[in-house]
């Protein structure tokens, strides 16, 4: 399968609490030239969830890992694996996979050196932590997204931040415009929203 060199695959959680920085990612990958991907693209019942994934890991060079959120359900009491299950599917198809061996990703935590208290078998790997921040988050992705892209007309993280904030601020009148609200957007309307603000505002 084929891999695109401009494609992302964002991991992280999808709730609403981590709303603003799925968003944040999104914005800044948008921003920086590439193609964001990740789970949410296709709502296809007929089609397994981790076939999908695996397929969307395939078309990606790229890679978007947020490991954070490890505490545990308030229902369930359980934590949730999904997060450090992809990045392990995502460092499997740069080992094992064909033709995947350029992979690339961006691992990031709360802090530091958290995650070896539970994922300690990734120890060694670059984490960057993001303090439950989204504009650190958007300055260290931009930093290296940049440093990917050895594009230098993608502006610094200080500067996408701005560009993201505003456009957070402007958000709920650009989905009144096509008659939708903002907590009802989907991952296809937020990718072709933040695509158009961005050739707008340029």
């Amino acid at each position: 399968m084929a891999t695109s060199n401009r494609n992302v695959f964002i991991n992280c959680p999808f709730d609403a609490q981590y709303q603003v920085f799925f968003r944040a990612i999104v914005f800044t990958v948008k921003r920086s030239g590439f193609q964001p991907r990740c789970a949410l693209e296709v709502d296809d019942g007929s089609e397994n969830r981790l076939e999908k994934i695996c397929k969307i890991i395939a078309e990606s060079r790229y890679g978007v890992h947020d490991i954070s959120r490890t505490a545990l359900d308030r229902k369930s009491r359980l934590p949730r694996f999904n997060m450090p299950l992809e990045l392990g599917l995502f460092i499997g198809a740069k080992k094992f996979g064909s033709g995947q061996a350029s992979k690339r990703c961006a691992i990031f935590d709360t802090e530091q050196y958290r995650y070896q208290k539970f994922i300690s078998d990734i120890a060694g790997q670059d984490i960057h932590a993001h303090g439950d921040d989204h504009r650190t988050l958007i300055g260290k992705l931009a930093g290296w997204l940049r440093d990917q892209s050895n594009d230098p007309k993608v502006p610094g993280g200080r500067a996408i931040a701005a560009e993201f904030d505003t456009f957070l601020a402007r958000l709920p009148a650009i989905c009144r415009g096509r008659a939708l609200a903002p907590d009802e957007l989907t991952f296809g309307d937020l990718a072709q929203l933040t695509a158009a603000y961005i050739t707008e505002t340029a």
